[in-house]
């Protein structure tokens, strides 16, 4: 009997295990979606099928609880009933609820439905915490749902901003809440403190599956506090509204951390995610990331600047109209979309039109007037320019006192011209640099419009700033994962390789090539006074085209027959 008894326990412990593991998909029974505290689950959600999920054995010191689901693009609703109210239910890809408990409650249940006519996968998890704990959204007086622990998110081509509303005190079950605003001291909710966490998925990873599975590290405080980074701690007194740079095609998500460091407590908040572009939008969707515009434009560029990346000492005056190009297409960019409403790709021909232009100004004043001091000017901003970029796009563009523009751009402008200046005294060296870093960086702008990557917001981030006045409140975070380590090497070998080949290929060579206009104009003189010169019999331009139209014409016109054509004379 002992044995029998010993024997009946192992069986009982094996199938209790087998349904404790089986509780990350969970149990459904009578029509009911079975949670676990803790435990997410998978689901699919269809139209005309709605689903209730319930949450049993509620431990006696919980006192709410937070139900959160998640799917990547399609809406999901959630709600305390069956009729959606508007305070008590949310529609959205990231949504929860705040399930305050009364004294006995051991059991909670959240209707579940979609309205998206395909079926929506979803992953859902219920989160409890004790009467000691913050809770997310308690002092909400914005957002709809009373207590609303959800992060709202809104983006654009230049920014993504999230706003949640400002958690309160925990309390005992059956206990009122703590007023919000009557007092602003340490027994208030004024103590509390709040961590914003940034975590990105994978770099060119659009699928479902990946997001839903990272969403799970976002979810809960330590997780959150061990994969994400913390970019900004906000207090009581700051706004709840934070902007960070967008990453059209990247998969971000964003959580916020409650503490309270009184009684060192911290609840998190319902993460959000985004890719900062739609995945439903016939043009411009999430699976197409560059417009075919963009890629003919930087592939153009890329080619030109890979050529200048080795070859544009040796080509001066190529050089010279690939700075042009820079320097004006890029002002000439700011000054159109600024003023003008014309769409994208009529920006970008306009922009190549006037880039171009300018290139051949800059060549011709080089021609004319060979003031070599101011075209390495030029040649110096647009490295200096490109130094500066990298400079902002390090941990230093997101300090606090970069957000007032003008301490930006003074700051931005120092750097730009520190380097001509430094170099004024070793001109060809400069040049030599400004061909490699440049040239080579052209490439890694041309592989963006192909394939992600976060080095192309080096200078995309200038960019923005001079376009949209509210980007200097963003945070410019990017991820720097696999694919930016190799495009990173690329960019670095295609610059030394340049710069190497060029000094060791320049050794022993002139600095710079003679002023054009002076060579012109002195072998003009040496061909009219050298009458043993050939070129000095050479007729004037005029009657060169006149003779060459002649001879064009003559290939037009019917052969006259040989022989006598008058007639014979008797």
């Amino acid at each position: 009997m002992e044995l029998l008894r010993l024997l009946l326990i192992a069986v009982l412990a094996s199938v209790t295990r087998a349904a404790g593991g089986a509780e990350i998909v969970g149990n459904s029974s009578e029509g009911l979606l079975e949670f676990s505290v803790g435990k997410f689950r998978y689901l699919e959600l269809k139209k005309p099928f709605p689903e209730e999920a319930i949450l049993r054995h509620i431990s006696s010191n919980v006192t709410f609880v937070i139900f959160q689901i998640h799917s990547q693009y399609q809406n999901t609703t959630i709600s305390f009933s069956e009729a959606l109210l508007p305070n008590a239910s949310g529609t959205g890809t990231d949504k929860g609820l705040v399930s305050i408990l009364r004294p006995e409650q051991s059991m909670c249940t959240w209707h579940l439905e979609t309205f998206d006519p395909e079926p929506v996968q979803n992953v859902a998890i219920p989160l409890s915490y004790s009467e000691s704990d913050p809770i997310p959204g308690g002092c909400n007086l914005e957002f709809d749902v009373d207590i609303d622990p959800n992060i709202y998110l809104e983006y654009n081509f230049f920014e993504t901003t999230i706003k949640f509303a400002p958690a309160n005190l925990g309390y005992a079950r059956g206990a009122d809440p703590p007023s919000c605003d009557v007092k602003t001291d340490l027994d208030s909710r004024w103590r509390l403190q709040y961590d914003v966490y940034q975590y990105f998925l994978p770099e060119n990873d659009l699928t479902e599956e990946v997001l839903l599975r990272h969403l799970q590290r976002m979810a809960e405080v330590p997780q959150v506090r061990a994969n994400a980074v913390k970019v900004v701690t906000l207090t009581a007194d700051d706004k709840t509204s934070v902007s960070f740079s967008s990453l059209r095609g990247q998969g971000v998500i964003y959580n916020v951390i409650v503490r309270d460091p009184l009684l060192n407590t911290s609840t998190a908040y319902v993460p959000t995610h985004t890719y900062a572009c739609s995945f439903e939008a016939e043009e411009g969707s999430c699976s197409s990331l560059g417009r075919v515009s963009t890629k003919v434009f930087f592939t153009l560029f890329a080619l030109l600047g890979l050529f200048i990346c080795f070859f544009g000492h040796r080509f001066w005056k190529t050089e010279l109209f690939f700075i042009g190009f820079i320097f004006i297409g890029f002002f000439f960019y700011i000054l159109i979309t600024r003023l003008t409403p014309i769409k994208y790709d009529v920006r970008l021909i306009v922009t190549a039109v006037a880039g171009s232009i300018g290139g051949i100004f800059l060549v011709a004043a080089w021609w004319r007037f060979g003031v070599l001091t101011l075209c390495m000017l030029c040649v110096g901003l647009v490295l200096g320019f490109l130094v500066a970029s990298v400079a902002f796009f390090t941990p230093l563009g997101n300090l606090k006192i970069f957000r007032v523009d003008a301490v930006f751009w003074v700051t931005f402008s120092c750097i730009a011209i520190f380097i001509p200046v430094v170099f004024m005294g070793c001109l060809r060296i400069l040049n030599i640099l400004s061909c490699g870093f440049i040239g080579s960086y052209s490439v890694v702008l041309a592989v963006n419009s192909y394939l992600y990557t976060s080095l192309s917001y080096i200078t995309l981030n200038i960019l923005r700033r001079a376009l949209h006045v509210d980007f200097r409140r963003a945070f410019m975070n990017v991820p720097f994962q696999t694919n930016d380590f190799i495009i990173l090497a690329v960019w670095g070998m295609l610059a030394v390789s340049g710069i190497t080949l060029q000094i060791r290929r320049e050794r022993g060579q002139p600095f710079f090539p003679p002023h054009p206009y002076k060579l012109w104009k002195r072998e003009r003189e040496r061909r009219v006074t050298n009458i043993l010169d050939p070129s000095h019999h050479i007729p004037p331009l005029r009657e060169r085209l006149f003779s060459r139209l002649a001879q064009i014409k003559g290939l037009f016109q019917k052969e006259q027959p040989a022989g006598e054509r008058t007639p014979l004379l008797l």
